[in-house]
């Protein structure tokens, strides 16, 4: 049975196997990096019947002028109060079983009343089209698109209503 939880300092080390897991799905980061991310964030982790982190989902909140993403400054310069999804990654051993959505469902739950949305972006090149599906499954929809290297380095904005 998965569990949802709050992101505790002594995850940090399985957080960063399970994001370098996911590369080129999320961005590479150092323990370092990473644990600065998810300082400045609302980390959710999934965590097998044992208590071993399986996935997380980080969210920065707009107006985080710390982190420096021109994904999350996207969102900002936009209509209304999106919180920001930096990365959603699952262990290769649980992919899969629908962790990612249950990370999802209680994200949705835990931004609602907060926010409007949630907001993320997803790779256009390199193609992540199995991201995408996903993210659709759940409801986000198409809001944007930037090329930051055309060719190269292209996202598209998805966001969902809450």
């Amino acid at each position: 049975m998965t569990t949802i939880r709050a992101y505790v300092p002594s995850d940090l080390p399985a957080l960063h196997a399970i994001n370098e897991q996911g590369v080129p799905g999320v961005s590479r980061e150092t323990a370092e990096s990473l644990g600065k991310w998810v300082s400045l964030s609302e980390c959710l982790v999934a965590v097998d019947d044992t208590g071993r982190p399986i996935g997380f989902l980080n969210l920065v909140p707009p107006g985080t002028a710390a982190y420096t993403s021109d994904n999350l400054r996207w969102f900002e310069a936009r209509e209304g109060n999106a919180n920001y999804v930096d990365r959603i990654a699952i262990d290769a051993s649980a992919r899969g079983q629908r962790i990612g959505e249950a990370l999802y469902e209680a994200a949705f739950a835990a931004c609602a009343g907060r926010y409007d949305s949630i907001g993320c972006e997803v790779n256009r090149v390199p193609p992540n089209p199995g991201s995408l599906r996903f993210h659709k499954r759940l409801g986000f929809v198409e809001v944007g698109a930037q090329a930051f290297v055309p060719g190269k380095k292209e996202v598209i904005y998805l966001e969902r209503a809450l």
